[in-house]
């Protein structure tokens, strides 16, 4: 019998490719997910990919009852991998409650329902948001975790502490979180990516969505930084590395290769670059000119971030492997085949 992974959040965009991931390394997936922010037909792209269709019950992670009807039905679970989450900066300065609510209240139905049905493996996915400004970088995981600048990065600390406390109050439960840096590109078979609902809150889907037509142009919030450039530096990672670090760290859990019950990865590639070298890369390798414009800086951003991944590739056996060339066509493929979809409607 093949283990079965609960993955909320798991037709979202790093949530669908994992389930990709977790499927073709041999485990049995159940996708939770309330679709507010992705697509019920991302769950036949991943069977359309593997071969196998997981899963799949439209619930959110806040509503506790729901979820225990989840155990009950596809039990027993060996391991969750908690995705789902709130995940815009900017709108949780807005809507600070909305993001305590759903990010802090999933963790802990998920904790609770997990020991009533003798779950014992968590991965959590957490953001270097908890770093804030680091005062060295690279950052590493010993790094000091800074008064959070955005109720969102604030909500990836305390659900890290939540998990600190827990696995120090409740022996039985072991987890790993992973600390992301930015995660970009799509799928190769261009079958499953990020896909944004409304005006899109990351870089990526904003230039490509630039680069298409869908928008005028991109804003590069922020030209007066203390960066080379004056733009943002941020480490960006493909998207499937990301999904295959999530197999890596269930596997450590489920063959009892953590040294503690709870431990933290940085999970990047060791490189920044900076927003207006993300452009000039994109153009590059997309053969298109980006209409952008300089605007001020944007509120909760901080100026520069990238990984230390040392420990990650040491301790987990894992490491980014594709270029950031590859991931940004690889983004600007799936933007085409978007489009392609759209017009053939």
């Amino acid at each position: 019998m093949s283990k079965k992974i609960l993955v909320t959040g798991g037709t979202g965009f790093i949530g669908s490719h994992t389930t990709v991931e977790l499927q073709n390394s041999g485990y049995e997936v159940v996708i939770v997910d309330n679709l507010s922010n992705s697509e019920a037909n991302v769950v036949d792209a991943i069977a359309q990919i593997t071969g196998k269709k997981p899963a799949f019950e439209q619930v959110d992670c806040t509503d506790k009852a729901a979820m225990k009807n989840v155990f009950e039905k596809h039990g027993p679970i060996e391991a969750i991998i908690h995705f789902a989450a709130s995940k815009a900066v900017g709108e949780s300065v807005e809507k600070p409650l909305l993001y305590y609510r759903n990010n802090i209240g999933s963790l802990i139905n998920l904790l609770e329902l997990m020991k009533d049905f003798k779950c014992n493996n968590i991965v959590f996915s957490s953001s270097c948001t908890v770093y804030g400004q680091p005062d060295q970088l690279p950052v590493t995981e010993q790094a000091s975790i800074k008064k959070a600048e955005s109720p969102y990065g604030n909500t990836k600390q305390i659900c890290e502490e939540i998990l600190v406390d827990t696995t120090n109050a409740e022996p039985w439960l072991q987890a790993i979180a992973l600390r992301y840096f930015n995660p970009i590109g799509a799928h190769p078979s261009t079958l499953i990516g990020e896909l944004p609902i409304g005006v899109p809150a990351n870089l990526i889907p904003f230039v490509t969505q630039t680069a298409i037509g869908i928008r005028e142009q991109l804003s590069v919030f922020g030209d007066d930084y203390n960066t080379p450039d004056g733009s943002c530096i941020r480490d960006y990672i493909n998207v499937v590395d990301l999904a295959k670090a999530h197999v890596v760290a269930v596997n450590r859990m489920f063959e009892k290769k953590n040294k503690s019950n709870y431990e933290f990865f940085n999970i990047g590639t060791g490189r920044g670059l900076s927003v207006l070298e993300i452009v000039d890369i994109f153009q590059k390798v997309a053969g298109v000119k980006l209409n952008y414009k300089i605007v001020g800086r944007r509120s909760g951003d901080i100026e520069q971030v990238w990984a230390d991944t040392s420990y990650a590739n040491n301790e987990l056996g894992w490491k980014a492997q594709e270029s950031v060339e590859d991931t940004l066509l690889s983004a600007w493929k799936w933007q085409l085949k978007l489009k392609e979809k759209e017009e053939s409607k």
